[in-house]
């Protein structure tokens, strides 16, 4: 075969490569120009590194939402230290700044929903004082335990230990709140109690002269308390009943709501639980259906040493949403039941209730829930089923617009949110500078994990937050004017007399037809 001559190769190859080169630098640039986002990441160890974001929108293409339901960096967890409890050095993010023309736009941070205006309520008490150590000394009285987070680090003190697993659950989602907003939570010190009832009574600094109330956070409140609500352990899973995390958990919920359409449940009202807890709870055993009486209610106690003992095979909560209605009572106080009763597409038979945790606020009977009467809960139930049936659609969409309320308002990234701006207000009322008390302990996800076995682990690795996100949180909305507020209270009442209303009339008419 004859050869190709010299100058030929050259020239072809001098082509090819210009081709080569003019291709190469088109990519590059449009790769600068469609750059939307740069990240800055520092780390306390290493120097700062940039990290930049790309995306396929053009700056044509308007304004863009920054939240993402994944974080964009990811940081495993680091298991291969030598002593399992302690934390590893430089191993996650100190920082994590957005950088973003589409942080910058009106539509980068959604306004939190209406629960959220709670926080300054929560917080009210303080409001002229301020927060000093020695107030937050003085509701050591009662807490489990200190945390206190000084340059975006938690410390905790340990004073006693909760029933099961709440503490642990808790600490484990506050460390999850410092991974997904590196170097956005400021220092804090707070006193936190894992008991279910509330107990700084508001009657306790009326007076003149009175002080202010220790600040003391814990999982609801009452009216009659000053107690910071928070959420509670149960978003991070509850590893002794076998319940998971909230993100598994709230999907299971929905995809159960599909198993059976509402018009096709069962029509009574269904409760399953630990009716010894609360006389109230007991009072509700006798609305049970016998040879006598039906009162619509199906209602059972939960074993729940036989349920351990068989693997939790009959308290699945995404297979108990086969009814048209569900019942919400309290037990010793507020129940973390609630979300998952909400959860179901059934019309919630709410028993009025004593306690509220940081959400319930913004429920409105007739709108979210079906109020029940406490002191006359079985003729208060039969009636309500008894209308529901009558008026399927109605019922129904009372279901609706619970489930709606907890799948969209109620979602870990908005558990996340509430949880930043009540932890970013309290800060803001520190009169001192919080430092790490001597006998507490560093707490990190690697000293709560790596030791940790059975469900405990398992719920902490699906709960685990993969690294920072690159988002916002949601805009803290401001107080409740006082009209406003009046106005949200009066329909609330109303609604509870239209209630009341029906209720004395169906039994009016019962009586006359006996």
């Amino acid at each position: 075969m004859q050869g190709i001559p010299f100058l030929a190769t050259r020239s072809s190859s001098l082509a090819i490569s210009l081709f080569v080169v003019i291709i190469i630098g088109a990519f590059i640039s449009t790769r600068f120009l469609d750059d939307s986002a740069s990240l800055m990441v520092t780390s306390s160890s290493t120097k700062t590194s940039l990290i930049t974001l790309t995306s396929n929108s053009r700056p044509n293409d308007g304004p863009k939402k920054l939240k993402q339901t994944q974080p964009r960096l990811v940081v495993p967890l680091n298991c291969s230290i030598s002593e399992p409890r302690t934390c590893p050095a430089s191993h996650y993010p100190s920082k994590f700044i957005i950088r973003s023309n589409v942080e910058s736009s009106s539509e980068s941070s959604t306004t939190c929903p209406e629960y959220f205006r709670h926080i300054h309520d929560d917080l009210w008490p303080w409001r002229e004082t301020g927060i000093t150590e020695g107030m937050v000394r003085k509701a050591k009285r009662t807490a489990t335990f200190r945390l206190t987070i000084v340059n975006g680090t938690a410390y905790v003190q340990q004073y006693v230990k909760a029933f099961q697993s709440r503490d642990t659950s808790t600490l484990w989602g506050i460390l999850q709140l410092l991974r997904r907003y590196p170097g956005k939570v400021p220092d804090l010190d707070i006193m936190f109690d894992c008991v279910d009832w509330p107990v700084i009574k508001t009657e306790w600094f009326q007076s003149p002269n009175a002080s202010a109330p220790p600040p003391l956070f814990r999982y609801c409140g009452d009216d009659a308390t000053f107690d910071i609500v928070f959420p509670d352990w149960s978003f991070w899973g509850w590893p002794e009943i076998n319940i998971k995390p909230w993100v598994g958990l709230s999907k299971d919920l929905n995809e159960g709501n599909r198993r059976v359409k509402w018009e096709d449940r069962d029509p009574h009202a269904y409760w399953k639980g630990n009716p010894k807890v609360a006389e109230t709870r007991m009072d509700l055993m006798k609305c049970n259906v016998s040879e006598k009486q039906d009162w619509g209610a199906r209602v059972y106690e939960q074993d729940w040493s036989r349920e351990q003992q068989q693997g939790f095979q009959q308290s699945d909560l995404a297979s108990q949403c086969v009814h048209r209605y569900k019942i919400y009572i309290e037990g010793s106080a507020w129940s973390v039941s609630e979300k998952y009763i909400l959860a179901c597409d059934s019309m919630t038979l709410l028993v009025n209730p004593h306690y509220y945790d940081f959400f319930t606020r913004s429920l409105m009977p007739l709108e979210h829930y079906w109020p029940i009467r406490e002191d006359d809960k079985c003729r208060s139930i039969k009636h309500a089923v008894d209308w529901g049936n009558n008026n399927p659609e109605k019922a129904k969409a009372i279901g609706k617009a619970a489930s709606n309320f907890i799948q969209d308002q109620l979602n870990i990234d908005y558990v996340y949110d509430y949880m930043f701006h009540l932890l970013s207000e309290y800060a803001k009322l520190l009169k001192y500078k919080p430092t790490v008390p001597r006998k507490a302990v560093e707490l990190c996800s690697e000293s709560m994990a790596c030791p940790a076995t059975g469900f405990e682990k398992k719920f902490m690795e699906e709960s685990l937050v993969k690294g920072p996100i690159d988002a916002t949180p949601c805009t803290l909305p401001p107080p409740y004017p006082p009209s406003t507020l009046r106005s949200v209270l009066r329909k609330r009442e109303t609604s509870m007399k239209q209630v009341e209303k029906w209720e004395k009339e169906y039994w009016d008419n019962q009586k006359n037809l006996q």
